[in-house]
């Protein structure tokens, strides 16, 4: 079973307080989980941005557009209670309640009538594939896209720089990621170690007490555990216990099994991870526009 859609949730929650009791938030979504017999899985599933569960996103928006004709109200933080207007929609036993039920309330109509050039709400599970997903989570899916265009836009580039200018850009990453040292410090070892297993040593944090010794690669194949061996036997050399290794391509399983039984602690990060890290720490990359998404704060309306 799918996680149910704001619309499909409507009914069964108008009903799980049709007693008149307040219930508490979690309450609610506790209710709908078993009512719709959710797996493990399906309860946790988060949004993109893995701040909220998309179960609690969509009974949340059942719960404004039931309280926005009436039905439901709040008559504390947290707390939802039945209305004496949706116990009369109840009596008619509904086979369904959704968005098109309750355009038959005028303050529901006002809710979502057009004001101006904007729409002042959007109906939940109303979209183009019927997937049921709310606006919060149709906002959540088109920034991660974004995203993801614009960490292979990154790659594309990347792949494109000269081998120098891809060591001095690892170096300026783990700078930006909050290594010790600056960048003048750092690039001074970029190529300079004679050892063909180090690309550069960068400070672990500001005082210096330890360092981790970089590689860089700007491969289009995957590296695999020979190269990987190799890195590890150069750390040995420098009696040096922590390393990273950075590629535009990835790494073979062998590779990634072999640095869970060593010794040493060795990184591997590969490009699409590289990638999201530099938009994370705006390395090669610059804001275009910001959306503030802003929600009502409940506290600032509660009465002393």
């Amino acid at each position: 079973m799918a996680i149910p859609d704001a619309q499909t949730i409507m009914l069964p929650l108008l009903k799980f307080l049709e007693d008149g009791q307040e219930r508490s938030a979690r309450e609610t979504t506790e209710h709908i989980i078993t009512a719709f017999g959710m797996s493990d899985v399906e309860r946790s599933a988060l949004l993109p941005s893995g701040q909220q569960r998309v179960i609690d996103n969509r009974t949340s928006w059942a719960k404004v557009h039931l309280k926005r004709a009436g039905l439901l109200e709040r008559p504390r933080r947290s707390y939802w209670r039945i209305t004496p207007l949706g116990i009369e929609a109840l009596k008619g036993s509904p086979e369904k309640i959704n968005c098109a039920f309750l355009k038959q309330y005028p303050s529901y109509l006002e809710f979502i009538r057009p004001h101006g050039n904007n729409s002042v709400a959007e109906e939940p599970g109303k979209d183009i594939d019927g997937s049921g997903k709310t606006p919060q989570e149709w906002m959540e899916e088109s920034y991660q896209r974004i995203q993801v265009d614009l960490a292979q836009e990154i790659m594309v580039a990347v792949k494109q720089c000269s081998p120098g200018f891809f060591e001095r850009l690892v170096v300026r990453l783990l700078l930006k990621m909050g290594y010790g040292g600056s960048l003048a410090d750092a690039g001074k070892a970029v190529g300079k170690s004679g050892d063909g297993g180090i690309d550069g040593i960068i400070k672990e944090d500001k005082l210096g007490l330890d360092v981790v010794y970089l590689q860089a690669k700007r491969w289009e194949n995957n590296v695999g555990s020979s190269e990987v061996r190799n890195f590890v036997g150069s750390l040995v050399g420098h009696k040096a216990n922590k390393g990273v290794i950075i590629t535009t391509s990835g790494f073979t399983k062998d590779a990634l099994d072999f640095v869970k039984t060593i010794d040493r602690k060795v990184v591997l990060i590969d490009g699409e991870t590289m990638a999201q890290l530099m938009i994370e720490h705006d390395v090669g990359v610059s804001t275009s526009i910001n959306y503030a998404v802003k929600r009502i704060d409940t506290d600032f309306f509660e009465d002393e």
